[in-house]
């Protein structure tokens, strides 16, 4: 594998354009992201952080901009770019034939790696999904089944990985099961480009947060660098109600238990 150190960000794009015929998703997109950050995209349907995605992917062509990625151009050297990063999409890849144990042996044949074995235990030990890895894809839920996906994007030990709105149509216990994943992806010294419509999911998982609406970034910064940009808030005492998030969880934390197969128990649904 092809490794490059580099004192700079992790990634950098410029002036990042793309149009399709006269539609223009892209118009002078600028961001970096720093080593071993997560950066969430921020955006709603159609602003353009899938095309984002796929260009530092190398899986599209800008019309115009330049991007970097661990210190290779992605437009001159995308072979450098593609071994040194990982990317997974809107929808869990994997086999559900297979047992998650399989779906990463499988991974790690293709990629030639040794021992697969060890490298599967591994990362079910670390996604905790040890006792579900001989099981079929089939039968995990939908949280198992994307922390199983995004265990298979790390096989190879990329440096930079591209979750592309990694929740979406996942229900809330699954969504938090996925933030625990990602946040570990970060404290194992992995960079994380991160895209997603839930605002929640941003304030929860990133270091850096880039608003990009209609083609441009508009915001970037930290959570406490945007939440300045507001008038300080005005000091009121009101009862607080409970929000339907925390309710969820308390229902589910005291009426029902989730075992280590994914299942629950305690009540019919």
């Amino acid at each position: 594998m092809t490794t490059q150190t580099i004192a700079g960000p992790a990634m950098r794009v410029r002036g990042l354009e793309k149009s399709y015929g006269k539609l223009e998703v892209l118009r002078g997109v600028d961001f970096d992201v720093a080593p071993g950050s997560i950066f969430a995209l921020l955006g709603s349907n159609g602003a353009g952080k899938t095309t984002t995605v796929r260009i530092l992917a190398t899986l599209l062509k800008a019309d115009a901009g330049t991007a970097s990625v661990n210190g290779f151009d992605v437009a001159t050297q995308p072979a450098n770019v593609r071994e040194s990063i990982s990317l997974t999409g809107q929808f869990a890849a994997v086999d559900e034939i297979l047992s998650g144990w399989e779906n990463l042996v499988l991974v790690a044949r293709l990629r030639h790696l040794k021992d697969p074995g060890s490298i599967a235990d591994d990362l079910l030990r670390r996604f905790s999904l040890t006792d579900a890895g001989p099981r079929k894809v089939s039968t995990y839920s939908g949280g198992m089944r994307r922390r199983l996906d995004i265990a298979m994007s790390l096989i190879g030990n990329p440096s930079v990985i591209f979750l592309d709105e990694p929740t979406a149509g996942l229900d809330p216990e699954a969504r938090i099961e996925v933030w625990h994943a990602v946040k570990e992806l970060a404290e194992y010294g992995t960079t994380v480009l991160l895209t997603t419509q839930y605002l929640d999911e941003a304030e929860q998982l990133a270091d850096r947060i880039a608003i990009l609406h209609q083609g441009r970034i508009i915001v970037n910064g930290t959570l406490a660098e945007l939440k300045r940009l507001f008038p300080p808030a005005k000091v009121e005492y009101v009862e607080k109600q409970p929000t339907l998030e925390e309710i969820f969880l308390a229902v589910i934390g005291s009426g029902e238990k989730s075992d280590a197969t994914g299942t629950t128990t305690g009540g019919q649904g």
